[in-house]
């Protein structure tokens, strides 16, 4: 395989602009003028949840992450993978009210956050999941 214009950080390919002024990823897939497919598409988003699983399990305790309903599970890993882990290791107080199991606040604490203003709608179903377990 040719490196030739691919542009690898940390071992991954990040995209960049080509000499035609596109943006490609890889070893010059590109993503302006072909994309990706839904096979592509879905292959990337399980690695992605894949990820937040990871880092859930990185941010909380055996006990305090698969006790938790499945409900919570799906609120924590759709915050996990939409932030990520260096921003959500940010929210000091959500993560003390999900380790203390006080929903509310925790609800709370989502509210209170860029990541509230930013996903508003997906941010409320998150707190409600959160709240009602």
């Amino acid at each position: 395989r040719n490196n030739e214009g691919s542009n690898i950080a940390n071992g991954r390919h990040m995209p960049y602009k080509c000499t035609a002024d596109k943006w490609t990823v890889g070893w010059g897939r590109n993503l302006t003028d072909k994309g990706i497919s839904e096979y592509e598409a879905t292959i990337m988003l399980d690695a992605d949840i894949a990820d937040a699983l990871t880092n859930l399990r990185r941010m909380f305790t055996y006990d305090e992450f698969e006790t938790l309903s499945f409900n919570r599970k799906m609120a924590l890993t759709d915050w996990m993978f939409n932030c990520g882990f260096r921003v959500a290791s940010t929210f000091k107080k959500f993560i003390a009210a999900i380790k203390n199991k006080d929903w509310e606040e925790a609800a709370l604490q989502l509210k209170d956050s860029n990541y509230y203003k930013q996903v508003t709608s997906r941010a409320e179903k998150n707190m409600d999941l959160i709240r009602r377990g």
